[in-house]
């Protein structure tokens, strides 16, 4: 199976300004998703999809390809993943008759992801026959569906899932099934998907990756930067008394 790797770093970001390129524990973002990919060996080719030439000049010598530029209508607060992966690969397909069995997003926003997340996750694709892989991390208990409210026009609260009245609601973490979050940090799909009648990057059969919820952080506010930040001190920390 070869698998093409897109790093998507847009220049524009309303949370934290320039985050691409800011400094995480002395490292631009950015560096982080681009030398995990490398340190797995996992990938035919690995690319960054940007519309920002200050990143495509960081990312290049770091060792990611920049075929092309994103056009500025593809780069938009609200530009979803879907168009932004049919347009590279797309063009790797018509500039360079370039073609792959699957594709893997990788957001410079998922710092923590490892090589081996993004190994096992391709090793996931192949024996599950999935059309697709996604990284989840597990909810909190607190944050269970089954917890969760819903607030009627008077504002009374009954739960979310059943209508029910909160004495319906589970006590006890047995009580409930164990509930799973798209984590952001790997989007892993089948090419054909791009260009089917219905485009879309998850077909109709999604395997899960379980991935603990440190490695699975990602940043879209200050908060999720500091948390960051801490866990990789905390990792580094961890390295540096296991190392003789």
């Amino acid at each position: 199976m070869t698998v093409l790797g897109v790093i998507t770093a847009r220049g524009g970001s309303k949370g934290i300004p320039r985050k691409n390129l800011k400094l995480l524990a002395g490292r631009p973002l950015i560096a982080y998703s681009v030398e995990t990919a490398q340190i797995s060996g996992a990938f035919d080719r690995l690319i960054l999809s940007t519309d920002d030439q200050a990143i495509a000049d960081a990312a290049r010598p770091l060792g990611c390809e920049v075929p092309f530029i994103r056009p500025a209508e593809l780069a938009r607060d609200d530009t979803p993943h879907l168009p932004v992966m049919i347009h590279a690969v797309a063009a790797l397909r018509d500039r360079e008759s370039y073609c792959c069995d699957a594709v893997m997003i990788l957001q410079p926003t998922s710092p923590l992801r490892s090589a081996e997340d993004i190994r096992a996750s391709i090793a996931l694709l192949e024996t599950s026959g999935a059309d697709s892989v996604v990284s989840v991390s597990e909810v909190p208990s607190h944050h269970n569906p089954m917890r969760t409210l819903r607030l009627d026009d008077r504002g009374f609260a009954t739960l979310y899932t059943t209508g029910e009245p909160l004495r319906r609601r589970p006590v006890r973490r047995g009580d409930m099934p164990t509930a799973w979050t798209m984590n952001e940090a790997i989007y892993l799909f089948r090419t054909h998907l791009l260009f089917d009648s219905e485009p879309s990057l998850y077909g109709d059969r999604t395997a899960a990756y379980v991935m603990p919820s440190e490695r699975g952080i990602a940043i879209d506010d200050p908060a999720d930067w500091v948390a960051a930040e801490q866990a990789i001190e905390k990792q580094r920390q961890v390295e540096a008394d296991t190392t003789p």
